[in-house]
């Protein structure tokens, strides 16, 4: 028999008899009310989850990970504010529902029924996909089965303690709140969860401030894998900086009053705090998974025996605030109103196009107040001496260093972050004065974790705060990847738009070091950016472009919502001759202030229609190499720097392109899964001249004289480009 159906009978007949579990009595600050309340959200988190399972069979659900064994939870969001934003763990509909009844005119069933059958009319995801969240009640909806949502709680819970000191624009959440994130007790082990327990405690040892409470919802295994007897509580009860409570989330008294206790503690101390809550699993992990399968049937029956509505139907009745009967008669009416409730949404309309189901990849624009700007003398004493270099040229990394000072001071809510951007001034400079300029508040230096400094971005921008996290190499992002693409890019995907975390996320990155860090420090993939949807990543090629392109990402973060990665080629920092020693042919001067290159503008260089060379950054300054010894020989061509890689500007590359009579794409990302792949495509696609590549080796880069043997250089774009024009490629 399907083990939800035994629960279910075993509630009935436990109830009717009064052969309930035994437990302590009821104790606390719980009032009969709450309680009552509190049993009433946890028969609807059951009976949505048994409905699920139904409506899945016929057709008309989708997703049948429940919360059943975890109703518990209603009791933590008792004991929290609804303007305390909670990242939860997919277990938690007890806790949305227990909060939506804190808020006037919710109505829980409808909605997340409307959820459990992707309607294009679920209010949070409008159909994308079954998540817990809702803007009205502070909840970002999670689609993580990994708990990737703790660094950005970690970051939201900064984020309350900064806009204290620098209120931003869009700030979401109260002074006093605090955040809450939950996860299982399997998701503890992840080492995303474990860098956020990690940066917390590391943060709160440090005395700053970070209202945070950990709820680890322990039902002692995670799918088929056991957790080991005292594994959590013995990891967590003496986590420098973090306090560790404990309740049994059987026990919805218990809960409140344990939740209540640990809330308080945030609260008023400003510091994270671990709520260990016991719960129980019910039904196995999902809808097709049996859990008699890997677990005794002793085991399974002994979950079962501890359903915590069965808890919650005893403790009601010794606390006088719900005899047996009126217990059951609110579980049955709570079964037939939501398999009502699901008749009528399973008929509800579904996305059926592909742009119904792309239309929230991109968030929406948001209105921003207006500014002049600083004055005259709030640019001299933040730039100092530098004020006098604006107009003679300067190498990239400099010329960075003065856009990141003015947009700064533009927009009080920008803040960076990461591994010595304050002190040191970053790896190569780039950030060299600005802690000086703005204080550590503004330019944080963040422990050596990239999850953790993506996710305290995240979890800012969430409180209207513009954040620029550094990742110093390209190659160190790639174990953090999934907070770009699981975590930021799909926000507005999952929540129509209603939540985002707009950013501009730099990184220094591409090859052409010499003999410097190998693989580690020159890392030429950039695929797994070009691959995230919604996700904007420009790559420019000198100073001037590059603090105007900066500028454009700080406006499409700041005014359009849009997470931008902006890409810095190493190489390119100091670079200060083109063509030969001493000529100073790439370092600019500081553009004007108001100047800007728009998304999707490309660059050009020269006006031959022999051959168009098409390229970025590092390339692009090879190519302008090549171009002088073609020109020499009578070759006409034309250079194009691409500038924003993704999505590429397809309009801005074939415009640039018209009347060439060939086109010579060189990218010095790798032949396989490089940016060469997408130009080709285009160019076949939309140009009727001949194309050809010249794209770097599927290889790691080398450290010493090799540095640059598996990209292309200048000789050997001249050598392509001459058997382009020939013919001959």
């Amino acid at each position: 028999m399907d083990r939800a159906v035994i629960v279910e009978e075993n509630f009935r007949e436990k109830v009717t008899t009064g052969n309930l579990p035994k437990g302590k009595p009821p104790a606390g600050p719980l009032s009969k009310e709450q309680a009552v309340g509190l049993f009433r959200a946890q028969c609807l988190s059951r009976a949505l989850d048994l409905t699920s399972r139904v409506m899945q069979k016929e057709g008309k659900g989708f997703y049948t990970i429940g919360s059943s064994g975890h109703e518990g939870m209603a009791a933590v969001a008792e004991a929290l504010r609804p303007t305390d934003p909670a990242f939860l763990h997919y277990r938690d509909a007890g806790f949305q529902i227990a909060r939506g009844a804190q808020v006037p005119g919710q109505n829980m069933a409808w909605d997340m029924l409307l959820s459990f059958a992707c309607s294009s009319e679920d209010p949070t995801s409008g159909g994308r996909h079954k998540v817990l969240g809702s803007k009205a009640l502070n909840i970002p909806p999670q689609t993580s089965t990994i708990a990737s949502h703790l660094p950005k709680a970690v970051g939201a819970a900064y984020a309350i303690g900064a806009a204290r000191r620098h209120a931003p624009e869009h700030r979401e959440y109260p002074e006093d709140a605090i955040v809450m994130c939950s996860f299982g007790d399997a998701s503890a082990n992840h080492s995303t969860a474990q860098g956020a327990f990690n940066t917390a405690g590391w943060t709160s040892y440090q005395s700053v401030p970070l209202p945070l409470l950990f709820v680890c919802e322990d039902n002692g295994i995670g799918i088929s894998t056991k957790t080991p007897k005292g594994w959590i509580a013995d990891g967590f009860r003496a986590r420098p900086g973090i306090k560790y409570f404990h309740a049994d989330g059987l026990d919805m008294f218990d809960t409140y009053r344990v939740a209540q206790e640990a809330a308080d503690y945030v609260r008023n101390r400003r510091k994270p705090a671990f709520l260990h809550l016991r719960t129980v699993r019910l039904y196995g992990h999902a809808g097709a998974d049996v859990a008699t399968s890997y677990l005794s049937r002793a085991e399974v029956e002994q979950d079962e025996a501890n359903d915590p509505l069965l808890h919650s139907a005893r403790l009601l009745q010794e606390a006088g605030a719900l005899s047996g009967d009126e217990a059951l008669s609110i579980y049955e009416e709570t079964r037939a109103r939501v398999n009502r409730v699901a008749a009528e949404a399973a008929t509800r309309p579904h996305l059926k196009t592909a742009r119904d189901v792309m239309a929230s990849i991109i968030p929406p624009k948001r209105d921003c107040a207006p500014t002049n700007g600083p004055s005259d003398e709030d640019r001299a004493k933040a730039f100092g001496a530098d004020l006098k270099a604006h107009d003679t040229p300067q190498p990239m990394s400099r010329i960075l260093n003065w856009a990141l000072t003015d947009l700064m001071l533009d927009h009080g809510e920008i803040v960076m972050m990461g591994e010595d951007v304050g002190r040191k001034g970053g790896v190569y400079g780039v950030t060299q004065k600005l802690i000086n300029r703005f204080g550590s508040d503004r330019m944080i230096d963040t422990l050596l974790d990239e999850q953790s400094i993506l996710g305290l971005a995240i979890g800012m921008a969430q409180n209207g705060f513009i954040p620029m996290p550094e990742i110093q190499f390209l190659a160190y992002l790639h174990n953090a990847e999934d907070q770009l693409r699981g975590e930021a890019a799909t926000l507005p995907f999952f929540s129509r738009g209603q939540f985002t975390n707009p950013m501009v996320v730099r990184i220094a990155g591409l090859g052409y070091q010499k003999g410097f860090g190998g693989h580690f420090h020159n890392d030429n993939s950039v695929a797994v950016l070009r691959d995230i949807p919604g996700l904007i990543l420009a790559c420019p090629s000198n100073g001037a472009d590059g603090a105007r392109m900066l500028r454009e990402c700080v406006r499409l973060a700041r005014e359009e919502q849009r997470l931008v990665v902006f890409l810095e080629p190493i190489a390119l920092y100091p670079m200060r001759d083109l063509h030969a020693a001493g000529d100073g042919g790439w370092m600019t001067t500081y553009p004007a202030r108001d100047e800007r290159i728009g998304f999707g503008e490309v660059g050009v260089a020269g006006e031959g229609d022999d051959l168009a060379i098409v390229s970025f950054a590092n390339g692009y300054y090879l190519s302008l190499q090549a171009q002088a010894r073609l020109e020499a020989e009578g070759v006409k061509a034309r250079v194009i720097d691409t500038r924003w890689l993704s999505p590429l500007p397809e309009e801005g590359l074939v415009d640039a392109v018209a009347g060439a009579k060939r086109i010579l794409v060189v990218d010095e990302t790798r032949r396989t899964g490089g940016v060469s792949e997408a130009l080709m495509t285009l160019f076949t696609e939309r140009c009727n001249v001949p194309v050809s590549r010249l794209a770097a080796e599927d290889s790691f880069i080398a450290t010493g004289p090799a540095y640059g043997a598996t990209m292309p250089s200048a000789d050997s774009i001249y050598e392509a480009a001459k058997s382009a024009v020939e013919g001959k490629a």
